[in-house]
């Protein structure tokens, strides 16, 4: 073991009974690690939509306002009637924030996993990774490759084992070709890149032409503009070439998810060899997975009887393929940290930048192509 602090900051989310949220930089205690632990100097964590739900809580962040010092600043926000319903267990308990991150093994526990992970660059999906020192297991590290950034590990977890988390469920399910929406971000670029090297036939549905164009660059065969006035037309022609039967919708809002089983049904009964009033027998599947719209979710019933929509999330899935399952992703993921599963970041920000207003509206918009990186042991705000 390696002297550490006795405390860091961390980055906190607070709902009180008051139907307020507050956002804080906390000073913790830097506990020394268990036999099997390693203490872990967080130096790069990104901000991931998934993170966004337990950073803000439904909270109305445009009428934040932010108080405090420049170092140590407090987000305030109305949480609105309605999100305080689904809020009651965390009420009034500070939760730390942070799906993931990488940075330097500064302390190690006993055992040898931890001993041989002192000084080593690590990436961990651990949770409250927006602090700038976390203990985590030993085993719940990826190791990165000598002299590897903590940036270029900071997103391992997330999105590259969500793309493969759909590529697994598309086997698992016998479909074998897939649509994904919002597919532009740094998740969706990825899950092309993903398609292109399995031999996938992916579908890519975004809404403005210049991602369009982002996604064609980079080699994708079907892209289709959901603001276009052909967009159904150019979806059912895809899905028909195809024969995309699940999608994986990160909008969840409105009608695109009606849309694609509309589409789905068409290039379907395209093919049939006869008509049923009941719709084609061919199970068409979406997956809602993130919230981009957070209206809600309108179905217009024109796809027939063979249908399911629902909700997808990474953990259960993972729990489902069990550790053997997980530690195979993992290790795909670890050969491609720098070309598959790369990600890009617009902006990095401290953890006092982080709280600063012009940088939630920024992040907090979940806008393609503005992903935050947050440097908890970097100081300053806004780069």
């Amino acid at each position: 073991m390696t002297h550490t602090p006795p405390t860091g900051l961390q980055l906190q989310s607070l709902v009180t009974a008051d139907e307020k949220l507050e956002v804080f930089l906390a000073e913790v205690s830097v506990p020394a690690p268990g036999p099997d632990e390693v203490i872990v100097a967080v130096e790069a964590a990104p901000i991931n939509p998934s993170d966004l739900g337990l950073l803000f809580a439904g909270a109305d962040m445009s009428s934040a306002v932010v108080s405090g010092t420049a170092e140590r600043p407090v987000i305030t926000a109305p949480v609105p009637p309605a999100a305080m319903r689904a809020l009651g267990g965390r009420v009034g308990t500070p939760m730390p924030v942070g799906n993931e991150g990488a940075g330097a093994v500064v302390a190690a526990g006993s055992s040898a996993a931890a001993q041989a992970l002192l000084g080593k660059t690590v990436a961990v999906a651990g949770g409250g990774m927006y602090g700038q020192f976390r203990a985590v297991n030993a085993n719940a590290c990826l190791e990165l490759p000598a002299g590897m950034p903590a940036a270029n590990g900071a997103s391992s977890f997330v999105n590259p084992m969500t793309v493969l988390g759909m590529i697994e469920t598309m086997r698992l399910e016998n479909h074998s070709a897939l649509v994904h929406t919002a597919a532009a971000s740094n998740l969706g670029r990825m899950l092309n890149r993903l398609c292109i090297e399995e031999r996938i036939q992916l579908v890519n549905v975004v809404r403005k032409p210049e991602q369009a164009e982002l996604l064609r660059s980079a080699g994708a065969s079907y892209v289709c503009n959901s603001s276009s006035p052909d967009f159904m037309a150019d979806l059912t022609d895809a899905l028909r070439q195809t024969g995309a039967t699940l999608a994986f919708d990160a909008v969840g809002g409105g009608r695109l998810a009606s849309q694609i089983l509309t589409c789905m049904e068409a290039a379907a009964s395209a093919t049939a060899s006869s008509y049923s009033r009941y719709g084609s027998a061919v199970h068409k599947q979406v997956y809602i997975y993130g919230s981009l719209d957070r209206g809600p979710t309108e179905l217009a019933r024109s796809f027939g009887m063979a249908w399911g929509v629902g909700g997808w999330l990474l953990t259960p899935f993972l729990q489902k393929i069990g550790g053997e399952g997980i530690a195979r992703l993992r290790r795909r993921v670890a050969e491609g940290l720098t070309t598959t599963f790369a990600s890009s970041y617009t902006a990095e920000v401290s953890l006092a930048g982080a709280l600063q207003l012009t940088a939630i509206a920024e992040y907090g918009r979940q806008a393609t192509g503005a992903k935050y990186l947050i440097r908890p042991n970097a100081g300053g705000g806004h780069e």
